[in-house]
């Protein structure tokens, strides 16, 4: 399994392609800050600290830490949600910080997939348009033959025209992970994607987005507090006060969960 490389410099360079050095990173964070202003005579927050971390394609990446460690900011800051305070961002060899909101919103639906806890599908359309909703709000076409094939992959091919509210939890965060998939993008981003679900449903979709790196070559980079879900990545993160203090490759729930009672003493 590929190693996450936590570096401050990863050896990348920006502007090269495929098979350059900054091809090698699905996404890079390098020195990232992002600081929040403090508000009713509160103090700003620095919610990230100098992060630098460089991460592969077609890896599964788990990124885990205590409640305020700047696991949340990590995903929004690198999905290019939220813009940095200081260092850059980026999505292979595209910089965030160097794109204005159109074409960052463009980016985003074309080469970034989400899948949140709450699903985020709209009640009134279909499992098929719920999928192809990305395409539609950039105005492509959608390949029939490839939204097939995602709905077989995701196990939903019998439920192309079902409504949100007719599918159990697990079947619609499958819908959701097919969403992300619609646009072949570059990096899909997981926040605790199976928050929501009960043991089993959850272990059904930690294993669907397994594949999706197996079997297709994604990258998936997913926040989670739930030491079972990081145990099906190949590498995971701890981040403490806003910075990365450790790394795991080749995890298991047990030893995930014994590193995160120490991580305190790590910060």
């Amino acid at each position: 399994m590929t190693s996450v490389s936590t570096r401050p410099d990863s050896g990348a360079t920006p502007g090269g392609g495929p098979g350059s050095a900054a091809g090698t990173a699905a996404l890079r964070l390098d020195a990232v800050t992002k600081t929040y202003d403090g508000t009713r005579g509160r103090a700003a927050v620095r919610a990230l600290d100098g992060v630098s971390v460089a991460i592969p394609p077609g890896t599964f990446t788990a990124v885990m830490g205590p409640s305020g460690s700047g696991k949340s900011t990590f995903l929004h800051c690198a999905a290019g949600l939220d813009r940095v305070t200081s260092g850059a961002a980026w999505i292979g060899d595209t910089e965030l910080g160097s794109l204005n909101e159109t074409r960052l919103t463009h980016l985003r639906r074309r080469r970034v997939g989400f899948v949140f806890q709450a699903f985020n599908l709209v009640p009134a359309l279909t499992v098929r348009h719920n999928i192809a909703l990305p395409l539609r709000l950039n105005h492509e076409r959608v390949n029939r033959r490839w939204l097939a094939e995602i709905l077989d992959r995701v196990g939903l091919a019998g439920k192309a025209h079902a409504r949100p509210a007719e599918l159990s939890g697990g079947q619609q965060q499958r819908v959701a992970i097919a969403r992300a998939l619609i646009t072949r993008p570059d990096v899909i981003f997981g926040d605790e994607p199976t928050g929501a679900l009960d043991t089993v449903t959850a272990r059904e979709i930690l294993t669907l987005l397994r594949s999706c790196v197996d079997e297709t070559g994604q990258t998936v980079v997913m926040v989670t507090h739930d030491p079972v879900a990081a145990g099906h990545a190949d590498t995971v993160l701890f981040l403490a006060d806003g910075r990365i203090v450790d790394e795991m490759t080749a995890p298991t729930a047990e030893r995930v969960a014994e590193r995160m009672t120490h991580l305190g003493a790590w910060a």
